[in-house]
């Protein structure tokens, strides 16, 4: 067994329902060295983060290349998996897609986010055309590598109109995502305690529940049953925050 082939058994590993894996998303190497330090079982980019530290919007704006790049500098600082998050998959058709998770591993990725809309506008990809690329995701990715299905049911409303049907919807695409190949199930904007609970029992894949002002604490959401908290931009914006508070305190 390889030392990434190893890494990947090893996040796959932590994911454990109600024992949820943290992952407090970093954007490049120096912010990787320090959350290995405070004690991160594994690390994971957010491309909301990474684009924004290098001058880019999020919605694959950021260049793969340099995507990748930041990805290998990352993995060359630290043992611990690493898996990034590649948005849409950088490509227009499903082989496209394989080819970018490829380069993906070649850098040292253990694993890779897969969201199912369209980066133009949010809207959501068919079902069968998002299975296809994660279908072609998994054939160039190996068995190993951990791929996390994103599903943005929850971010076509807001948070006060999601309901019952969104969860159905949700563990339709699902279903048809394990089927497909993904080891996890993403649902970034979901954030209504009873709904992230039915959506956990029911789910064939465990659940990666992304903080934001609104989330359960940890401690409800081991309760429910997940299995993987993200902190998605959040680490981001609290140190830009942070950063110019100094500034101003510093030019004052």
């Amino acid at each position: 067994m390889s030392a990434q082939t190893a890494k990947a058994e090893t996040f796959r590993s932590l994911h454990v329902r109600g024992r949820p894996l943290v992952l407090f998303n970093v954007w490049d190497a120096g912010t990787a060295k320090a959350v290995a330090s405070a004690g991160a079982q594994a690390l994971a980019t957010g491309s909301w983060s990474v684009a924004a530290a290098n001058g880019f919007a999020d919605g694959e704006q950021l260049p793969l290349d340099l995507a990748i790049d930041n990805l290998a500098r990352i993995a060359r600082v630290t043992d611990l998996p690493v898996t990034i998050d590649l948005e849409s998959g950088y490509g227009e058709a499903a082989p496209d897609v394989g080819r970018s998770v490829a380069r993906a591993v070649a850098a040292g990725a253990i694993g890779c986010n897969l969201e199912d809309s369209f980066v133009a506008d949010g809207s959501l990809r068919a079902a069968d055309e998002q299975s296809e690329r994660i279908e072609a995701a998994r054939k160039a990715a190996g068995a190993a590598t951990f791929i996390n299905a994103r599903t943005d049911v929850f971010f076509q409303k807001p948070a006060p109109e999601h309901d019952d049907a969104m969860v159905q919807m949700a563990l339709d695409r699902a279903r048809s995502y394990a089927t497909a190949g993904a080891d996890g199930l993403f649902v970034p904007g979901l954030v209504e305690e009873a709904l992230i609970g039915r959506l956990v029992e029911a789910s064939p894949l465990p659940v990666n529940i992304m903080v934001e002002a609104d989330t359960p604490p940890l401690s409800r959401l081991a309760g429910l049953g997940v299995a993987r908290v993200s902190h998605g931009p959040r680490p981001y914006v609290a140190m830009m925050k942070f950063l110019g508070d100094a500034a101003r305190a510093a030019l004052s």
